[in-house]
């Protein structure tokens, strides 16, 4: 009886210790497995080619960040970034702002790009690409194999596709790797701030433009 009391003791206290290690190896492992996500999500810088307080762009934008799991992602509202017009004899006389020079270590440091072009007569607006001449006097590449998502919006039926078709072909000047397009039509009748994307097709589209975007990151 007493050997039998001692075994079922040194069961109790091997089948205890072996659930403290086994517990112990679990959180490791947990613990690496979060940190090796956490390392290994892609970050990715949003913004949209227009400097209104009022963007639609910057709209279309948010929400498809909104969409993002399993990333890093930075927003940025260009309306808080006022750029003077490119000269060369500013640039000789002024050099780089601040806050380009910041904007342009953001696009460095991110894995993706997402960006949502407006448009003023049928091109992009004076704004985004006065924001491509001043990015790409700091550095020519500033997009070098960065994957981008490319959208436009806009009120008409067209959705911006001029300047969005403009922009596919300009930024791989830069380096970049457009991934992935997507343009939404009618802007007032397909989105809504609560619901986003109303439209069930254009809904789709969208989520297939991000799902392979995201994909390349």
């Amino acid at each position: 009886m007493t050997y039998i009391l001692v075994s079922q003791g040194l069961w109790m206290f091997t089948a205890a210790k072996l659930l403290k290690i086994l517990a112990n190896q679990w959180y490791f492992l947990y613990f690496r497995l979060r940190t090796s996500t956490t390392e290994n999500m892609g970050k990715i810088l949003a913004f949209a080619g227009s400097n209104s307080s009022t963007s639609i762009n910057f709209k279309l934008v948010k929400h498809t960040v909104n969409a993002i799991e399993g990333h890093r992602v930075q927003l940025l509202n260009m309306a808080n970034f006022p750029f003077p017009m490119y000269s060369a004899d500013y640039e000789k006389e002024q050099g780089y702002s601040n806050s380009l020079i910041e904007l342009k270590n953001d696009i460095g440091k991110a894995d993706g790009i997402i960006l949502s072009v407006n448009e003023h007569n049928s091109q992009p607006s004076a704004y985004f690409k006065n924001l491509l001449d001043w990015l790409s006097r700091i550095e020519r590449n500033f997009l070098q194999d960065k994957s981008v998502l490319l959208m436009s919006t806009s009120g008409g039926k067209r959705g911006g596709k001029g300047s969005l078709e403009t922009s596919k072909n300009l930024l791989p000047r830069f380096g970049a790797k457009v991934t992935a397009t997507f343009s939404l039509p009618l802007f007032a009748e397909n989105f809504n701030e609560n619901e986003g994307i109303v439209d069930t097709e254009l809904a789709s589209a969208h989520q297939q433009a991000l799902k392979v975007f995201l994909a390349e990151l």
